[in-house]
C-alpha cells in the first residue's frame, strides 16, 4: 500500500512471453498490493509463464476481444480487488514499471486524478526508437486532440497510465470500442467528467519483441481519434450526445 491506499497493477497481454517477467520484476512490490494480468487469447506461454512468476489473478479470454476489451476485464478485475489505484502498464517492456511510485504518488498526495506517462516530454520517443512517422503522426493528433478539446496533453497515446478508482467507477467503459481507441476513449471521457490529467516523463524502447500495430491499423486508430474528439466537442456544445460520454 501507498499510505493506506491500495495498489493494484494490471497487464493487458497478448503474447507476452518473451517481455513479461522482465517487466513484473521491476514492479515496486513495497506500494504495489496486487497484480492482475488479463490475457488476450494468447498463442503463447503467456498464461504459464504468469503463473510460474507469481502473479495470482489471471484472466485467460477464451477468444481474442481486443486491447479495449482487454483493459475493460483489467479495471473491472482491479475494482473488485478494492484498488485504490490502478495502473496500467503493457507488459512488453516498452515502459518501465520503475515510475509507479511516483504516478501513484502524484494520485495519493490529491495532486492529479489520472497520470499519463509521456514518451513526448524531453526526448524519450525518438531517444527510444519510436518509428519517424509514428512520432509524427503522434505530434499532428495530439496538436489537432488538444485543440478541439481545449486541453495541452504533451500526447494522448501512452499505454502507461494510473488512475484512481474513482475516476475509473465513473465512466462508461462498456460503451467503449474494444479496439485500440479504447485509450483515446477512456482520455475523453475523464476530461469530459471534468477530470485533470497530470503527466510525467517516461523513457521507452522500441524493440522486436515490443508490441506496435502496422501503419494500416495506426492510419484507422489516428482517424478514430480524430473522431472520438469531434464527438467530444458535439457533445461538450450539447449539438450530439454520445454513449460513451454518458
Amino acid at each position: 500500500m501507498y499510505k493506506n491506499k491500495k495498489v493494484v497493477v494490471v497487464f493487458p497481454a497478448y503474447n507476452a512471453a518473451s517481455t513479461l517477467e522482465k517487466t513484473y520484476r521491476e514492479i515496486p512490490f513495497d506500494i504495489v498490493d496486487e497484480v492482475v494480468l488479463v490475457d488476450d487469447c494468447s498463442t503463447d506461454d503467456t498464461v504459464n509463464l504468469a503463473k510460474e512468476i507469481g502473479i495470482k489473478h489471471i484472466i485467460k479470454h477464451i477468444s481474442n476481444k481486443g486491447y479495449g476489451g482487454n483493459q475493460k476485464s483489467c479495471y473491472k478485475k482491479a475494482l473488485e480487488l478494492g484498488g485504490d489505484v490502478v495502473i496500467m502498464v503493457h507488459p512488453d517492456y516498452q515502459y518501465t514499471p520503475l515510475l509507479i511510485k511516483s504516478m501513484v504518488s502524484i494520485i495519493v498526495e490529491g495532486l492529479y486524478p489520472v497520470v499519463l506517462a509521456s514518451r513526448i516530454l524531453g526526448k524519450g520517443a525518438l531517444k527510444g526508437g519510436m518509428p519517424l512517422y509514428k512520432y509524427v503522426a503522434n505530434r499532428f493528433l495530439t496538436f489537432a486532440q488538444n485543440l478541439m478539446i481545449n486541453q495541452k496533453l504533451s500526447e494522448y497515446h501512452s499505454g502507461y497510465r494510473a488512475f484512481s478508482a474513482e475516476v475509473i467507477k465513473s465512466l462508461n467503459l462498456e460503451a467503449n470500442s474494444d479496439d485500440f481507441i479504447f485509450d483515446n476513449q477512456m482520455i475523453c471521457q475523464i476530461f469530459r467528467k471534468g477530470y485533470e490529467i497530470g503527466e510525467v516523463t517516461c523513457p521507452t524502447k522500441y524493440f522486436e519483441e515490443a508490441s506496435s500495430i502496422n501503419f494500416k491499423r495506426s492510419s484507422i486508430y489516428g482517424l478514430g481519434c480524430l473522431l472520438t474528439s469531434v464527438q467530444y466537442w458535439l457533445d461538450i456544445k450539447g449539438l450530439v450526445k454520445f454513449e460513451i460520454f454518458k
